[in-house]
C-alpha cells in the first residue's frame, strides 16, 4: 500500500488560514491576464476562502469557485455575502470536476498543484481544466520552483516560521519540520501548532514538488501551450533562482 499524502484538518480551518495568508501579491497578476471587457467567465479551481474569487466578483467578473473542502468554502460564503457579490462556490474534487461548461479562464492559484501528490492526480486534473476550457481560452498557474538548498538545509530542524491572531480571537504559533522523499518528490512537512499559548498537534503539510523541466514537459503532453512562464508576480522572466513557476497557457 502506498505512502497516504495530506493537508492537516488544522491548516484549513478557515480562521487560521485566513489569519496565515494574508499576502495578495498574486491578486493583481491574475487580473492582468483576464478578459479586458469583463464579459468572459472565469472557473478557480482550490479557491479556498474565496481570498482570490471575491475580489475577482467585485470587479465584475463572473466567476466560479470550486474547493474540495467544505469549511474553506462556507468562510468563502460568509465573506462572499459580506461584500454583497454573488458567486457560485461548489464542492468537489479537481481531479473528477464535471460541470458541463466551458470558460473563457481557469485558474489554480496559491501552489494548489502541490497537493496533487501523483503525476496521475496531475494528468487527471490537467485534463479536468482541458475540458472546461474554451478553444481560445486561458488556463493560469503558480507553484513554487523547487529549491533543494532550503530543503536539505532546514531537513529535520523544527522551526519559527508564523505568529498572528485570528479574526476569531486565536493567538496561533507554528513551527515547521520537514523531511524530503526522494522517490516521490514529496516534501513531508509537519506544523507544529500552538494556540494560546499552549501546544494542540501536529498537522501535516505535504507537498509534491514539481521541477521546471517536468512541469514544462506534463503540459506539453496535456496538450497545452505554454504561452508565458515567469519567475514572479511581476512578470520577470523565469530564471534558475526564480521563487516560482507561474505559466499563462492556451
Amino acid at each position: 500500500m502506498g505512502q497516504i499524502y495530506k493537508v492537516g484538518d488544522l491548516i484549513y480551518d478557515a480562521n487560521i488560514y485566513d489569519g496565515l495568508n494574508t499576502n495578495m501579491a498574486d491578486l493583481q497578476f491574475y487580473k492582468r491576464w483576464l478578459p479586458k471587457n469583463k464579459t468572459g467567465r472565469i472557473l478557480e479551481l482550490c479557491c479556498g476562502t474565496g481570498r482570490l474569487t471575491i475580489p475577482i466578483a467585485k470587479d465584475g467578473y463572473d466567476i466560479v469557485g470550486v474547493d474540495y473542502t467544505t469549511s474553506m468554502l462556507e468562510q468563502a460564503k460568509v465573506k462572499a455575502s459580506e461584500e454583497k457579490v454573488d458567486i457560485e462556490f461548489i464542492e468537489a474534487d479537481i481531479r473528477f470536476l464535471d460541470l458541463q461548461e466551458k470558460f473563457d479562464v481557469i485558474l489554480i492559484p496559491f501552489n494548489s498543484i502541490h497537493h496533487l501528490y501523483s503525476n496521475k492526480d496531475l494528468f487527471k486534473a490537467l485534463k479536468v481544466v482541458k475540458k472546461h476550457l474554451k478553444a481560445d481560452g486561458s488556463f493560469l498557474f503558480d507553484c513554487f520552483n523547487p529549491n533543494m538548498t532550503y530543503v536539505i538545509e532546514n531537513e529535520n530542524k523544527l522551526q519559527d516560521i508564523s505568529k498572528y491572531t485570528t479574526k476569531d480571537g486565536r493567538d496561533i504559533v507554528i513551527k515547521q519540520n520537514m523531511h524530503y522523499e526522494h522517490a516521490s518528490q514529496i516534501n513531508r512537512i509537519e506544523w507544529h501548532y500552538y494556540i494560546n499559548g499552549a501546544f494542540d498537534s501536529i498537522q501535516n503539510l505535504d507537498m509534491r514538488l514539481y521541477f521546471p523541466q517536468e512541469l514544462d514537459a506534463y503540459l506539453k503532453l496535456s496538450h497545452f501551450n505554454v504561452i508565458h512562464k515567469f519567475g514572479s508576480f511581476d512578470e520577470l522572466e523565469f530564471q534558475d533562482h526564480s521563487e516560482k513557476q507561474i505559466y499563462v497557457c492556451t
